[in-house]
């Protein structure tokens, strides 16, 4: 592995989606509350899609001592999640079945501080951009075979999502080109 630190951030057709959703569902919240209620919604929308930002910003970071998930400085003081393990405390993967029919996977570790034999375990980032990149590397650095690794989901529902909420807020804002003067709380 190089000297140089690689970065994964969330894959952009999943923060793209999740935020298009997020603005899809809450924009016309304040045009259409109850006049009193107005000018919270108006402040409510922004503080959320600042949250959705932070939160969709986590990033995956290898490098040769280890691998870390975390937030960038602008938000990780808020959000405070995150974890690290240098590359010789992972042991293994661990497939976990979802609800859904898909597999998550955690990284499995040697407590570093523990008593003997106590391990942890984390979830393995699995919503990263270049996914088959960062899957490679940490194979490598690691020695875990990851070809059973996958997506939880397949990229087309994602992209189902993105249509469906660009649907929507092209119909709201149709909506209220129309109808710009509809009374707040219809």
């Amino acid at each position: 592995m190089s000297s140089a630190p690689r970065l994964y951030p969330m894959a952009a057709l999943i923060r793209l989606t999740l935020i298009s959703l997020y603005l899809a569902l809450v924009l016309p919240l304040p045009l259409l509350a109850p006049t009193d209620l107005r000018l919270w919604m108006a402040l409510a929308v922004p503080a959320g899609l600042l949250l959705l930002l932070a939160i969709t910003s986590e990033r995956v970071e290898l490098d040769e001592q280890g691998l870390r998930v975390g937030h960038p400085p602008w938000c990780s003081w808020w959000l405070r999640r995150g974890w690290s393990l240098p590359w010789s405390a992972i042991s293994g993967l661990i497939p976990v079945a979802t609800s859904q029919g898909g597999r998550v996977f955690y990284v499995r570790s040697q407590a570093e501080n523990g008593p003997p034999g106590v391990r942890r375990s984390y979830l393995l980032p699995q919503r990263v951009a270049g996914f088959d990149d960062f899957l490679e590397r940490f194979s490598a650095a690691s020695g875990i075979d990851t070809q059973t690794v996958g997506r939880i989901t397949p990229p087309w529902t994602y992209q189902l999502l993105a249509l469906l909420s660009g649907l929507l807020l092209a119909g709201e804002l149709a909506v209220f080109a129309l109808h710009p003067t509809m009374p707040g709380g219809v």
